[in-house]
């Protein structure tokens, strides 16, 4: 490849699958490990509009996956809650934001979509059973059910009728927790 550590760099970036990058992101695809080198090519980029800072610390394909960027923003964090019941048709209520499970507590606002992030315990979070791995870590519908029920005890669900119980089950060992296996119980036993 012959060509400016910038161009290099760019085309090594517009090969990746990952719309988003952190700057740890960029070091890995790129080998380059000198943080101000990478971060005044990243810089570059950005100036001639072939990449976008979306927020302080990431850079992105003009593009790229809003979901992507919510993964990225907190790591670790998963799309779940409310973004991923509305999909799989288990409630019916409508809302533009992302909802996202995370280490902590925070809406953040990137142009015009809002990135929810509640907050689960570690042990919760760092259990990757139910959840989707790639570039956008989403929860299944059963773990994303538990999720919410987890959070929020008299949260009303429209259509528990298309979760697999058998997955449910075997995701309750997830959060070692009686009560919300018993609420999970009472609500899918209507069903």
């Amino acid at each position: 490849m012959i060509g400016s550590p910038n161009a290099i760099t760019l085309e090594l970036l517009n090969q990746s699958r990952a719309s988003v990058f952190r700057i740890s992101d960029v070091a890995m695809i790129t080998g380059e490990t000198n943080r101000s080198r990478l971060v005044q090519r990243l810089r570059y980029g950005v100036s001639k509009g072939y990449l976008v800072s979306p927020c302080n610390g990431i850079y992105a394909k003009k593009d790229f996956s809003i979901e992507e960027l919510a993964c990225k923003l907190y790591v670790p964090s998963y799309i779940s809650l409310e973004t991923v019941l509305q999909n799989a048709g288990v409630i019916f209520q409508y809302s533009s934001e992302i909802t996202m499970v995370s280490y902590l507590s925070r809406t953040v606002g990137i142009s015009d979509k809002y990135i929810r992030y509640r907050k689960i315990k570690n042990e919760i979070i760092i259990d990757m059973r139910g959840i989707n791995r790639g570039e956008v870590n989403m929860a299944t519908p059963e773990r994303a059910f538990l999720d919410t029920l987890y959070l929020n005890s008299h949260y009303h669900f429209d259509n528990p009728s298309i979760l697999d119980k058998y997955a449910i089950e075997n995701l309750l060992s997830v959060y070692n927790s009686p009560t919300l296996a018993k609420r999970a119980h009472n609500i899918l036993s209507y069903v």
